[in-house]
């Protein structure tokens, strides 16, 4: 892994969490006691700095889940379809925080971030800006910050193929960004994903200069003024290749994300509400359903899945 990376990762994930983070953080880490290797902030509060803006995204990335899980249906759960997603609540001086947390292994995160991942559900998410807000040890410490890293180079090269062949890192980071999201069932309007982009342009033109050199694939950097140009020499058969694997990463995503919802309806409280709020803060559609539903919230998701698919709630 380039050190010039590595180093870009760790400036990067060192930034100050916001108050309510660390109190969050401070709470989950009584939660899951010492099996707690990791804790990494990242999405919409991480970008702004603001723990008011919505739900708080954070991981905590464990030793294994029979460490940290008193109940062994949680565990099995979260062995077969990582992560378990929880909900959590804190009053921090006048305000109420809220987080939407996922636990993950600390071995599926780092096989998640790499190149032996197909799905793009971890390493897509890790590629983009992130907060180490808590690590156990110098250890731990460099095993995720390598596990990020790792997360940029499989990002990148799982993209490059299906990006235009000269490009510059906004185009590579939209273009991949869309791909990877259009991978789940998010409700977030395409249109939206640039501004992931440029929300932290210095970062994504920094990564992309230092990685681009661990991509297995011969690239030109040009420069034009104070823009880089990129221009990828890729055999015709790899981008056939990638084309089909992103059609398969889509038709896989949304069958995993129907599943995660499933399982999330039993592991948040009031999980059909958050998943409602989710949709609605995203994509402006509403849909309502009757108390009967409520009490059958497997059913309720099943239903309210299609009527908000229908809708254009999510793609």
């Amino acid at each position: 892994m380039p050190s010039n990376l590595l180093n870009l990762i760790r400036k990067e994930s060192s930034r100050e969490p916001p108050a309510g983070v660390s109190a969050l953080s401070e709470v989950l880490l009584n939660r899951y006691g010492e099996g707690t290797q990791a804790i990494l902030f990242y999405g919409s509060c991480f970008r702004t700095g603001d723990d008011t803006d919505g739900l708080v995204d954070l991981y905590v990335i464990v030793d294994s889940y029979r460490a940290v899980f008193s109940k062994r249906l949680q565990a099995i759960a979260n062995k077969l379809l990582p992560p378990n997603v929880f909900y959590l609540e804190l009053p921090v001086q006048d305000r109420v925080v809220r987080t939407k947390y996922a636990v993950l292994s600390l071995r599926d995160f780092q096989r998640g971030t790499s190149k032996q991942w197909f799905h793009s559900y971890l390493w897509g998410r890790f590629a983009q800006p992130v907060g180490l807000v808590y690590a156990r040890n110098n250890q731990a410490e460099k095993q995720v910050r390598v596990a990020l890293a790792q997360a940029v180079t499989t990002f990148i090269t799982r993209v490059m193929p299906a990006a235009e062949e000269r490009f510059t890192a906004r185009d590579l980071w939209r273009d991949g960004l869309l791909l990877s999201y259009r991978a789940e069932l998010r409700s977030e309007k395409p249109e939206k994903l640039i501004h992931l982009v440029d929300a932290a342009p210095e970062y994504y033109e920094q990564v992309t200069r230092v990685a681009i050199g661990s991509v297995p694939f011969e690239v030109e950097v040009l420069a034009d003024a104070d823009e880089f140009f990129y221009h990828a020499h890729i055999p015709n058969s790899v981008r056939y290749r990638s084309q089909w694997a992103w059609i398969l990463r889509r038709f896989q995503g949304k069958v995993l994300s129907v599943l995660r919802l499933l399982k999330a309806v039993f592991t948040f409280e009031g999980g059909v509400d958050y998943i409602q709020w989710k949709i609605e803060r995203h994509s402006g559609v509403t849909v309502e359903w009757t108390p009967r539903l409520k009490r059958h919230p497997l059913l309720a998701v099943c239903i309210l899945s299609w009527r908000l698919y229908r809708k254009g709630g999510f793609r």
